[in-house]
C-alpha cells in the first residue's frame, strides 16, 4: 500500500508541475502545447513507474521464496521459518514444528531438483505466486504461494498444492 501512496503523491506533484506558470490566455497555443507535452511526459513516467513497481514486487516475492527454499535445502529450518508470515509462525510455534509440517506435507519444497516461477496473480486482494517444482524423483508439482507484505518485507502466508500437470483435477 505504501508504494501506491508514493506513486499517487508523485503523480499529484507532477500534475502541479504541468500547470505551473501557465497563464490562462486566449491566444497562448504554444503554452497549451507545452502543457500537453508535460502531461504526456507525466503519463509516460507513471506508466513506467507502474510497470517497474510490479516487476520489482515480483522480483522481491521470488527472492523470498528462493531464500526459503535455499534454507530448506541446507536443512536450516530456523531461517526458513523466518520467511513464514507472523500468523504461520504463531500457528506452528517453532522451527521444529514447521520442519515436521514441511517434510511430511510438502516434501517437494524441502529439497527440490528444479524450481520455476510461473505467473504472479492478485486473487481477491492477495498476491499468489505460482511455482512449478520438480522433486528429486522427477515428479512435477505446481504450488501457489500466498504472499504478505510486512514491515520486514515479503512473507509467505500460505502454500497451496495444485493438481500436477497431466493429472485430472
Amino acid at each position: 500500500m505504501g508504494g501506491l501512496f508514493r506513486q499517487a503523491a508523485l503523480f499529484h506533484i507532477l500534475l502541479i508541475w504541468a500547470d505551473c506558470g501557465l497563464p490562462a490566455t486566449r491566444n497562448s497555443w504554444k503554452l497549451e502545447m507545452l502543457r500537453i507535452l508535460k502531461i504526456a511526459i507525466i503519463v509516460m513516467l507513471m506508466s513506467g513507474l507502474g510497470i517497474g513497481g510490479a516487476q520489482a514486487q515480483g522480483a522481491d516475492i521470488k527472492s523470498t521464496i528462493d531464500r526459503q527454499i535455499e534454507a530448506f535445502r541446507a536443512d536450516d529450518f530456523e531461517t526458513a521459518f523466518g520467511f513464514a508470515s507472523p500468523n504461520l509462525q504463531r500457528l506452528f510455534g517453532s522451527p521444529e514444528n514447521f520442519r515436521s509440517m514441511v517434510t511430511r506435507g510438502y516434501p517437494m519444497v524441502w529439497k527440490p531438483a528444479e524450481v520455476r516461477y510461473l505467473e504472479l496473480a492478485d486473487v481477491n486482494g492477495s498476491l499468489w505466486q505460482k511455482v512449478l517444482i520438480k522433486d528429486r524423483k522427477g515428479v512435477v508439482h505446481v504450488l501457489g504461494y500466498r504472499m504478505l507484505q510486512t514491515d520486514m518485507g515479503w512473507k509467505i502466508s500460505g502454500v497451496q498444492l495444485f493438481p500436477s500437470p497431466g493429472t485430472g483435477a
